[in-house]
């Protein structure tokens, strides 16, 4: 009997060894799932910061990038206000409304020089064959355009340029056909200057009279 109350308490001291082990282990567990949590919380207040300061970046990143399209706006503005400069002189075409027109006898005879001057306070461009259409009281001829090649010419304020009209002079001895007014329209233009002229040319049989226009630039 006492060998069995001794076995049965070194039974009863192994199985409360047993517990005292289980509950430390598990406290050990705890503290290590405690201190577990605690470094998780840690991270993800980390992480919580990396994405704040990721998304003063992307803020900071947004900004600059409006900053840049801004000057980018800017830039197109100045480029299209610079663009709008040389189109108004520069190398841009000439509006009709920066010309002022008149008229000259050519060096020979059935021609008329007509004269282009840039009244503007840039320089600008002429290249092409002008428009050309005489007025009589009897109808209206548009001049052709002849062979000459037309060449790029660059007129500076208060400078002038000139084209030259051709026609065939009235030698018939009749009455022939008197031209009063001369409508030009400059190149690359849809305004038209009508300026007073007084060429007389043989009456033709039909088709009008063999009128035509050299280019922008080329007359003498």
């Amino acid at each position: 009997m006492r060998v069995h109350k001794l076995s049965l308490l070194a039974v009863v001291a192994v199985a409360g060894l047993s517990l005292t082990a289980c509950q430390g282990s598990g406290k050990s567990s705890s503290g290590s799932g405690g201190s577990s949590t605690p470094s998780s919380q840690s991270s993800a207040s980390q992480g919580s910061g990396s994405q704040a300061s990721d998304g003063s970046a992307a803020s900071d990143g947004s900004a600059a990038s409006s900053g840049t399209s801004g000057k980018g706006t800017a830039g197109g503005q100045s480029g299209t206000s610079g663009g709008g400069r040389a189109a108004g002189g520069g190398s841009g075409a000439c509006p009709t409304s920066q010309l002022a027109f008149s008229t000259s006898g050519g060096m020979a005879e059935g021609t008329l020089v007509v004269n282009l001057k840039n009244t503007g306070s840039t320089a600008c461009t002429l290249k092409g064959f002008p428009g050309a259409d005489l007025k009589s009281k009897d109808g209206t001829v548009s001049a052709k355009r002849s062979t000459v090649a037309p060449v790029a010419v660059s007129v500076k304020p208060g400078e002038e340029t000139r084209f030259t009209l051709h026609y065939p002079p009235n030698n018939s001895g009749g009455s022939g056909e008197t031209f009063t007014s001369l409508v030009v329209t400059p190149p690359n233009e849809t305004h038209s200057r009508t300026l007073p002229v007084s060429i007389n040319v043989p009456v033709s049989d039909g088709g009008g009279p063999a009128v035509t226009v050299d280019p922008v630039g080329t007359g003498k």
